[in-house]
């Protein structure tokens, strides 16, 4: 059985994806892959580096090559680098400003 059909468990995450206050979950590898290749996130955003990372560590992820963590925070980093709060890494910093 092909190592990608299984679905590869992250610690669970909520992104700013489609406008302020608008959340979405991820709780596996696969659905912050499906996130970043929506038509959702921010079409600039899929010009940096940190969204090409994000995208390379969760197909590694996916396969089993790589730490699931890693993919996770590369995705938060992408997620930044778009203009993008995640929850629940961001609930200090929003607190603080809130």
């Amino acid at each position: 059985m092909n190592n990608s059909q299984h679905k590869v468990p992250i610690r669970p995450l909520h992104v700013e994806i489609e406008g302020l206050a608008r959340y979405r979950q991820a709780h596996t590898v696969d659905q912050l892959a499906s996130l970043l290749l929506s038509v959702s996130w921010p079409p600039g955003g899929k010009q940096s580096y940190e969204f090409h990372n994000a995208l390379a560590t969760s197909l590694d992820a996916m396969e089993l090559y790589l730490d699931p963590e890693v993919a996770r925070d590369a995705f938060v980093k992408a997620a930044h680098a778009a203009g993008m709060h995640v929850l629940p890494d961001d609930m200090v910093e929003m607190k603080m400003t809130g």
